[in-house]
Parts: C-alpha cells; sequence; structure tokens
C-alpha cells in the first residue's frame, strides 16, 4: 500500500473508531509492520502539529488515537454543551492515587492504605472510567482488582503509568499515619 493510502487508512480507521487503537492492529489494516507503521503515524503527529489544523494524534502505551486539539475546546463547546466535568473529592483523588500506584489492587487493600471504607469513592471512579475492574485476585472471596484506564491517562496528561511521578517513600508513610488518625478519631466519634 502507498504511503498516502496507509496514512488516509490509518485516518479513517481512528476517526471511525473513537477511541485509541493498537498500532499493531493498524500495522495489520494497512499491511505493514509495526516499525513501518509507527514512521506513518510519526509523519502524522508531525503534519498535524506543524500545519493549522483541528486535530492531533495522542499516544497511550502501545495504542494512538486522533483527538481534537487542546485549542479547539473553547469552540466545541460553542456548538455543544459544556461537557461534563469530573468531581475529585479529596476521597476520590487520595483512593484514585492509591489504585494508580498499586494497581491491581483490591478493594480491601485500598481500605488497608486509606484506613476508611473507600465504596462510594470507587464506585465513582468506575462511573467516571478512571477505573476498571481488571479481574479476580486468586484468594478467599476472589476479590475484584481494580487498576486505571485509558481515560485515566487521558485525564490526568500522561501517556504511560510510568510517567506518573515518583512517590516519596517518606511522604507515604506521613499520608498513612494521617489516614491512621482520621480513622482513629472517627472510631472516637
Amino acid at each position: 500500500m502507498k504511503r498516502r493510502k496507509a496514512e488516509a487508512v490509518i485516518e479513517a480507521v481512528l476517526f471511525t473508531m473513537g477511541e485509541s487503537v493498537e498500532i499493531s492492529r493498524l500495522a495489520d489494516v494497512i499491511e505493514e509492520d509495526v516499525k513501518t507503521t509507527k514512521g506513518i503515524l510519526k509523519e502524522m503527529e508531525e503534519r498535524y502539529a506543524r500545519e493549522d489544523r483541528g486535530i492531533t494524534l495522542t499516544h497511550f502505551d502501545n495504542a494512538v488515537q486522533l483527538c481534537t486539539k487542546e485549542d479547539m475546546y473553547e469552540y466545541l463547546i460553542k456548538i455543544t454543551k459544556a461537557p461534563r466535568k469530573l468531581s475529585l473529592t479529596d476521597t476520590v483523588l487520595e483512593t484514585l492515587s492509591i489504585i494508580a500506584y498499586k494497581q491491581p489492587v483490591t478493594r480491601v487493600e485500598v481500605e488497608r492504605v486509606r484506613g476508611v471504607n473507600c465504596d462510594h469513592a470507587i464506585n465513582k471512579l468506575l462511573e467516571y472510567d478512571l477505573i476498571t475492574e481488571l479481574g479476580r485476585l486468586d484468594a478467599p472471596g476472589r476479590p475484584l482488582l481494580f487498576g486505571t484506564t485509558e481515560q485515566f491517562l487521558r485525564c490526568f496528561g500522561v501517556r504511560s503509568l510510568e510517567e506518573l511521578p515518583e512517590m516519596n517513600p517518606v511522604q507515604m508513610e506521613e499520608f498513612k499515619q494521617q489516614a491512621e488518625a482520621e480513622a482513629q478519631l472517627q472510631l472516637e466519634v
């Protein structure tokens, strides 16, 4: 397949899918190897960035998605209703942080770190598609395992979990002590 035709096919697939597509699957569609496909994607990404275009390619681990450029959002809002804003309370954000850094993790493990029940926070994170069920732990009761989603990466502007900032062990211990103190206060009330 000629290079321009391959670009058009990739663009059509990404536009139609509306979500990320694994690069290996795109390679299969255009009948090229992954290395060549990555080269084509790089050229497309550079052209989108160089030209005054409203779209861009966003990478997530081994997948890519066709997205609207951030500076176009104000124009989109003019034609549609304002997008639903995620409301992440401190509790929900703390729960999300624990899941992001410890995944795959069970609800009980999250509650052990936080020192309080996390049902509401986990349900909110599932509703917002920031976490997902990854399966079940091979242990008594077969508890669900949770991990972050591609939507999490998108919302926090990272391409992979490796881009998350390193946690300071001293700070983590302080957080744990604060959570335990909060849990003790709640028990006393």
